[in-house]
């Protein structure tokens, strides 16, 4: 590999400490040297500085849904073209490894939201370790893996809505622990999702003692952020203090009417944990809607069995006059305890083309188009889709975005869909939104203090040995961008356009983006824990 010094430039290192000028030079991946600026005198490659540049750690995105798309698409543009040099998937818990033939079959229609279902993609790994190998084939960026809870509970207890036996928390205790020592950096929930929601608090505190004895964190979609959100909150810090287990609040948020400007009271209830010696992170998205599956807002009972169950309900006119009064008037737990505001509601993404008409649109204009009621284009987008309909949820408020931003421990987590037609910008604006809109614009953040929220503080909650610093020995996962000009081109209308201001973007000492262009290289690699040591490689 060829060495490369970056001369006289400025640098953020991650550590929050303010920006410094200093040559940078890279051999074989790593970063060899750092120096006063013309302290290294040759290289085989040399790039001076452009005015205003500034080179930093690589950003790690805390909340990715990149698990098929790593594979698909391992070029990864839509993340790399932001600078993100690792990502954090197996999110929401559900995902594709440890898995059983039948059980995939399930995952894989019950998240083609989220992912797309790829049929000539390759599923023949079935444990967490197989998956690593996997994604050590090839891919860009960097990733870590975490064992998702709902996906375990579809293995062992299947998708009925029920307690678990204690050999089923048995037996799911094994499965975690096994993949924790293949490497999985802790475990994702999705209590809003079947069938990770039907654990109880008890089944949930099983898993997350295994966690915690192997060095992991538990990273939770709660039970609600809109009604109840507190009371979520409250259970998963809860678990935090009877287990010791390290927590990570991921997508945090105080989102739908019941909440505007109420962050405060979450903040504190974080507060609180941390001064009795709670170890709680979390990470956002800097946006207001939320992104998921239309199927996602039916009610828990409804999803008991898996897809072809609910499918069946959906298709008997007494059960779906069921469904209309939880959604409509009582408040459907998949929908956060909150009645569904259809003007909320847009479609990003179908996989049966026959509706493509309508990505892009809200469910109350669809019904108003096609003069019916809105629940009923829930419906008929359900049944005629699969469930597999992708949705923006335009329910976030702006002073709570800002207010959890700032907290001590967040981070940047994107959340992103990849799949959907028309996806959340996010997919492909959340960090440069970070350092050119909340930054440069606003000033909620200072430069160098979100640099360490989008890199040496998610790196310390991964337990990365060598990663999110800007420190000689370290891995040469770096990012140059201009300050003055970085910002978010991606729109609602328009999301597929690449940032501004990323200039370049090394993972693993290689250009994945040289002069704002992609190269094609897969230098990334599956992140590993090693539990005996309780760190990441």
């Amino acid at each position: 590999m060829t060495d490369l010094l970056f001369r006289d430039i400025d640098i953020i290192d991650g550590t929050g400490a303010p920006r410094f000028r200093g040559d940078v030079l890279v051999e074989q991946g790593r970063i060899a040297r750092i120096a006063d600026p013309g302290g290294i005198a040759a290289a085989d490659r040399v790039i001076d500085a452009e005015p205003g540049a500034v080179l930093c750690p690589g950003f790690i995105d805390m909340h990715a849904h990149s698990d098929l798309h790593l594979l698909t698409e391992p070029g990864h543009f839509p993340k790399i073209s932001q600078g993100i040099t690792t990502e954090v998937i197996g999110q929401d818990g559900l995902s594709y490894a440890p898995i059983d033939d039948a059980t995939l079959a399930v995952v894989r229609r019950q998240i083609a939201g989220w992912n797309g279902n790829p049929e000539d993609l390759d599923f023949s790994w079935r444990s967490v370790g197989e998956y690593l190998d996997r994604l050590d084939r090839g891919i860009t960026p960097n990733a870590a893996y975490l064992v998702p809870q709902g996906t375990l509970r579809l293995l062992v207890v299947g998708a009925e809505q029920r307690p678990a036996t204690p050999e089923e928390i048995g037996r799911m205790r094994e499965l975690l622990a096994q993949g924790l020592r293949e490497g999985a950096v802790g475990m994702s929930s999705g209590l809003t999702y079947t069938p990770g929601m039907y654990a109880d608090t008890g089944e949930l505190a099983a898993l997350c003692e295994v966690v915690a004895e192997y060095g992991g964190f538990y990273a939770p979609h709660t039970r609600s952020y809109g009604a109840g959100a507190l009371e979520a909150y409250a259970e998963m810090i809860g678990l935090a203090r009877s287990t010791g287990c390290a927590l990570h609040l991921t997508h945090a948020t105080m989102n739908f009417h019941v909440n505007r400007g109420r962050a405060p009271e979450f903040l504190a209830l974080i507060e609180a944990a941390r001064a009795d010696g709670c170890d709680i992170t979390l990470d956002t998205y800097p946006y207001l809607p939320g992104a998921t599956t239309l199927s996602a807002l039916l009610p828990s009972w409804a999803m008991s069995g898996g897809p072809d169950a609910a499918l069946a309900r959906l298709d008997d006119p007494a059960t779906r006059a069921r469904i209309a009064v939880d959604v409509n008037v009582n408040g459907s737990d998949g929908c956060h305890g909150v009645t569904v505001e259809w003007e909320t509601i847009q479609i990003s993404g179908v996989a049966n083309a026959a509706l493509d008409e309508y990505v892009g649109k809200r469910v109350d204009e669809i019904a108003a188009e096609r003069g019916i009621a809105p629940v009923e284009v829930f419906f008929d987008l359900l049944r005629r889709d699969q469930l597999a309909t992708s949705i923006l949820q335009h329910v976030g408020h702006e002073e709570n975005v800002r207010a959890i931003m700032v907290d001590p421990g967040h981070m940047g987590g994107s959340d992103a869909l990849l799949a959907p037609a028309r996806p959340h910008p996010r997919a492909w604006g959340t960090f440069p939104r970070y350092l050119g809109h909340y930054v440069r614009e606003l000033g909620v953040l200072e430069l160098e203090d979100c640099v360490h929220h989008l890199t040496g503080r998610p790196a310390e909650r991964l337990r990365l040995r060598d990663r999110g610093r800007v420190f000689a020995g370290y891995a040469a996962d770096l990012v140059v961008f201009d300050p003055a000009t970085v910002e978010d081109t991606a729109t609602f209308d328009n999301p597929k356009q690449q940032a501004r201001g990323i200039r370049h973007v090394l993972v693993n000492g290689a250009f994945a983006i040289e002069n704002g262009a992609p190269t094609g290289t897969l230098a990334g690699r599956a992140l590993r824990m090693d539990a005996s040591r309780k760190e990441t490689v």
